[in-house]
């Protein structure tokens, strides 16, 4: 934790080995650590993308220092990894420099004592995780496991791939819009599944070679805001990513947005690191990763990450 005022030092341009967390006033902020700081937090309201308010600095500050000790390796790359991918650059790059991030940490104790702590469960089989529908032009694709808030699943990645394909080939189609059927658009990754693949490697190649965050990010670039998210509920994890690669997000007022993966000991791993960072910058996605807070739609629109609610 360094003090946000404070002349930096020679050992300042070091690589950091955990994050680091500028506090204080922003009045007479040094621009080397609102840049270089993982994240700066204020008491006051500000727009500047690399801070964040919070009630309570102290407060605030306990809360991450816990969260760090207890996932610092996470924590550590998470850092890493936000500051390596290049947000302006080719997504593909970012993809893959966070799955390789991802799959490291697969490989850790941090992930492994969560799933002991999880220990064994049973994967339920719903039928048709996805719904698809044609309305001329515009092609409506819809999260359909309600009862588990949409919590995204392998069979749920192959249904929303065989969906996106469409839009992908057939270029009459001219608007996709992604929603949730039941109570939430998507409440991240389906736990039951979690750990579930033979090994990090193959999670990386079945992460890489079948992202629905490649073809939602080259569905945007043709259509801009017409490939759209609507969102409600949870839109948590891998939820939140995908709707970020989206042209336009519009969410319902009942909305609550959020990165939890550091309590699984892991980093956000549906290509977050790159959508979310291109939204609200790399500072605020550090934050909602570190911190494990949930935003509100209001504070959302304030950042970025949806562009309309109602």
């Amino acid at each position: 934790m360094v003090d946000v005022s404070e002349p930096p030092s020679d050992a300042d341009t070091a690589p950091y080995a955990t994050p680091v967390i500028a506090v204080g006033p922003l009045a007479h902020a040094a621009e080397f650590w609102l840049e270089n700081a993982t994240f700066t937090l204020t008491e006051a309201d500000t727009d500047d993308r690399r801070a964040i308010t919070v009630a309570s600095i102290g407060s605030a500050i306990a809360e991450l220092a816990a969260r760090v000790d207890r996932w610092p390796q996470a924590s550590a790359v998470c850092d890493d990894v936000l500051r390596s991918i290049d947000p302006a650059g080719p997504t593909l790059a970012g993809v893959v420099t966070e799955s390789l991030a991802y799959s490291t940490l697969q490989a850790g104790p941090e992930f492994a004592r969560w799933l002991a702590e999880r220990g064994p469960v049973r994967m339920p089989v719903i039928a048709d995780p996805v719904q698809v529908e044609r309305e001329g032009n515009s092609l409506h694709i819809k999260f359909n496991r309600p009862s588990r808030h949409n919590a995204f699943s392998n069979d749920a990645r192959a249904a929303l791939l065989e969906a996106l394909a469409v839009a992908e080939l057939d270029t009459s189609v001219d608007e996709v819009v992604l929603s949730g059927n039941g109570p939430s658009f998507c409440s991240g990754g389906d736990l039951a599944e979690f750990g579930t693949l033979s090994d990090p490697a193959s999670a990386h190649l079945a992460r890489t070679r079948h992202s629905p965050a490649l073809v939602l990010d080259a569905l945007t670039a043709r259509l801009g805001p017409a490939c759209r998210a609507e969102v409600h509920g949870q839109v948590l994890g891998s939820g939140l990513e995908m709707a970020a690669f989206c042209g336009r997000v519009v969410a319902q007022p009942d909305s609550v947005f959020g990165l939890p993966e550091l309590s699984l000991g892991l980093i956000p791993g549906a290509g977050g690191t790159v959508s979310v960072t291109r939204r609200i910058g790399r500072w605020r996605t550090a934050y909602l990763v570190i911190s494990g807070q949930t935003i509100d739609p209001a504070r959302a629109l304030a950042w970025g990450l949806v562009d309309a609610v109602g």
